[in-house]
């Protein structure tokens, strides 16, 4: 969400904005918002004189009764009703205009940064760099789940009974593997200076309201029946929403986190729930990262964030690519965003996943994330986020790289001690 006072006095570089995202429709809540913002601040500063003059009408009561002038007494109290009655006219006011711009700034999307490529949807994301060389090779590669299944590792018809598509059962080898991955990230994650944490699995709505945008919520998030709890669709929800109304010293920054979590998803939109594979599903776990810190270091740790990622997949022997966000592909509440994507050779082609992106200050402003710096000012944090892994998505990767002809699957070497120190897993059938 963006400083109004920002708005106020940059309507066009805010309309401009827009553009770039292609979201014309929202043009007209500039304008909307400029006038509500006069509008709501004629109201305070009509209510602040009322009340001055509301004071000192009080004031003079008492001294027209000891003066004994009681009809002039009773009429300054008659003109202390009607300033009252005006003032909750007014606040009434106020809290209806507050209420409507906070609505509309909540949809206008974040001032993007200057290097964001421009562009309509992700098919004009744009290719960074390339990490390891991808190879296809001269034998055939299966679907992931075959591979899984060739391993006894996965049961898809067992998890339709019991909880609908979208769901699976891990196995034997290939639930070792999952939770191996898991724990050599969180250890990669620890070795490289940022602080393990277990988050809650469930938030409160006004922090969901805080991370994310509402269409984002209404297409992501479960709620939970009766409650004011949703289900977290990834642990950047609770741990940015850790420092909700918080100050935090600036000497103590940056904050690097890294937390585990299972993530719940709908997984509503065009692109549907796979039937038969674990790409798109209502339920995975995940390594994130998250960073808090100086609006003026963000652009630093941004690239922290995403080689961080980079480098467990290629300490994994996975080939990687990343991939910027374009300005129509950006989520409203993003500054910046780089996507990794891993080599398919089935497929070849790359597909997602992780994805690292800086917000700016715009969840710390929803969140009232603020730092106290040396001078003792306050001002918004910003925040960062990134995937490290998240399994079982992560697994077709896996599997697909390092496959070998005879359907073997090695195990790169830093997962050796997580898997019982095999060198690789093989087929059952």
């Amino acid at each position: 969400m963006l400083d109004i006072r920002f708005l106020r006095e940059n309507p066009e570089i805010v309309k401009e904005n827009i553009k770039k995202k292609f979201q014309d429709e929202k043009l007209p809540f500039v304008d909307e918002v400029i006038e509500m913002d006069k509008e709501n601040r004629r109201a305070k500063t009509e209510g602040d004189e009322l009340r001055a003059k509301r004071n000192s009408i009080s004031k003079s009561i008492g001294a027209l009764m000891g003066q004994g002038k009681k009809e002039e007494a009773e009429a300054a109290k008659g003109e202390v009703k009607e300033i009252n009655n005006k003032l909750e006219e007014l606040e009434k006011l106020e809290e209806e205009l507050s209420k409507k711009i906070k609505e509309k700034m909540q949809v206008i999307p974040q001032i993007m940064d200057d290097s964001v490529p421009v562009g309509k949807d992700d098919s004009e994301n744009v290719e960074v760099e390339r990490f390891g060389e991808p190879v296809v090779p001269d034998y055939e590669v299966p679907y992931h789940i075959d591979i899984m299944e060739s391993f006894s590792g996965v049961d898809l018809d067992s998890a339709r009974n019991t909880s609908g598509a979208g769901f699976y059962f891990l196995k034997g080898d290939v639930a070792r593997l999952h939770s191996a991955i898991l724990s050599y990230a969180r250890d990669f994650m620890i070795d490289r200076g940022y602080e393990y944490h277990i988050p809650p699995y469930m938030i409160r709505s006004d922090v969901v309201t805080g991370v994310m945008s509402f269409t984002e919520m209404e297409n992501m998030m479960y709620k939970i029946e009766g409650e004011d709890l949703y289900l977290i669709g990834t642990s950047e929800h609770s741990m940015i929403g850790k420092y909700i109304n918080t100050i935090t010293e600036e000497a103590t920054l940056p904050h690097r986190l890294t937390s585990y979590s299972p993530c719940f998803r709908k997984e509503v939109g065009a692109h549907g729930i796979e039937e038969r594979g674990v790409y798109r599903i209502h339920q995975f776990e995940k390594q994130e990262m998250v960073i808090i810190c100086k609006p003026e270091e963000s652009m630093k740790f941004y690239d922290e964030l995403w080689k961080n990622t980079v480098d467990f997949f290629r300490s994994l022997d996975i080939p990687v690519r990343t991939l910027e966000c374009c300005t129509g592909d950006l989520a409203d509440l993003k500054v910046k965003s780089v996507d990794v994507e891993a080599w398919s050779p089935r497929q070849q082609k790359y597909f997602e996943v992780g994805s690292c992106s800086n917000l700016g200050d715009a969840q710390a402003r929803r969140l009232n994330i603020r730092v106290r710096g040396e001078d003792g000012q306050l001002y918004l944090a910003h925040t960062l986020n990134n995937t490290v892994v998240a399994p079982p998505r992560m697994l077709i990767a896996f599997f697909e790289n390092l496959l070998q002809e005879d359907g073997t699957v090695l195990i790169p070497e830093p997962l050796r001690p997580y898997m019982g120190f095999k060198d690789k897993i093989e087929p059952k059938k």
